[in-house]
């Protein structure tokens, strides 16, 4: 019965939770509902063709992995962390919505170089949701799905590309080779695959969408003397 009567109220929140949004979605314009929420703080280190350098301070996610094709994979992953923002947690209670949502594939961060080839053995992807910034990982709840994980990433400095869109997925997979070319004729390491990180919920026109592409940056490996 306790199990029965938390699911209903699980989904009441979801639900409040969405109609909140598109109550002010209504009021100010979809576009700008979307801008109003928060998002992580960065410092902008430089710009070149075609992208820039931002370094973010370590944050707080909620994190899901997914086992399906791109768009599948984020439908899905949004799904599972907006179920524990919006009150599946053991505090039942509801979490601020922030921007972006990311999603990369699940796999070890590897410094990458020009050109890049591509080879997928599996579809596993991590969704991930920033934290709002007045939360800790002690002070955040407890998810109630096993799926979603908290976790603090490290300070990290980064190579974004910024376009509006709504671009299939092959075509985000070419720009992520792209943006990676880019930053290694610039003289920087990236480090693992580019994230797709998104500003937007789906009801914004794709003209007005906000995606980015992030990529890790290394630090360069000195030549060998002699």
């Amino acid at each position: 019965m306790l199990g029965q009567a938390l699911l209903v109220l699980h989904k009441k929140l979801v639900i409040g939770g969405v109609l909140g949004f598109l109550g002010l979605a209504a009021t100010v314009g979809p576009a700008a509902a979307a801008r109003a929420i928060e998002e992580p703080a960065y410092v902008l280190v430089e710009k070149f063709e075609g992208f820039e350098v931002r370094e973010y301070a370590k944050r707080v996610v909620a994190q899901t992995r997914v086992r399906a094709e791109s768009r599948e994979a984020s439908s899905a992953g949004f799904k599972i962390l907006a179920g524990y923002i919006f009150g599946g947690n053991r505090s039942q209670a509801s979490i601020a919505m922030t921007a972006p949502v990311g999603q990369e594939r699940a796999s070890e961060k590897i410094a990458m170089t020009a050109p890049v080839g591509q080879r997928r053995d599996a579809d596993e992807w991590i969704v991930t949701f920033t934290m709002p910034g007045t939360y800790t990982l002690e002070t955040l709840p407890e998810p109630l799905d096993a799926r979603v994980e908290l976790r603090e990433t490290p300070a990290r400095r980064v190579a974004v590309w910024r376009f509006s869109g709504n671009p299939r997925p092959e075509i985000v997979e070419e720009r992520k080779r792209v943006l990676v070319e880019r930053v290694v004729a610039q003289g920087l390491v990236a480090v693992g695959e580019p994230e797709y990180a998104r500003y937007d919920p789906p009801w914004v026109l794709p003209l007005l969408r906000r995606n980015e592409l992030w990529v890790e940056l290394g630090e360069p490996v000195a030549a060998p003397a002699g």
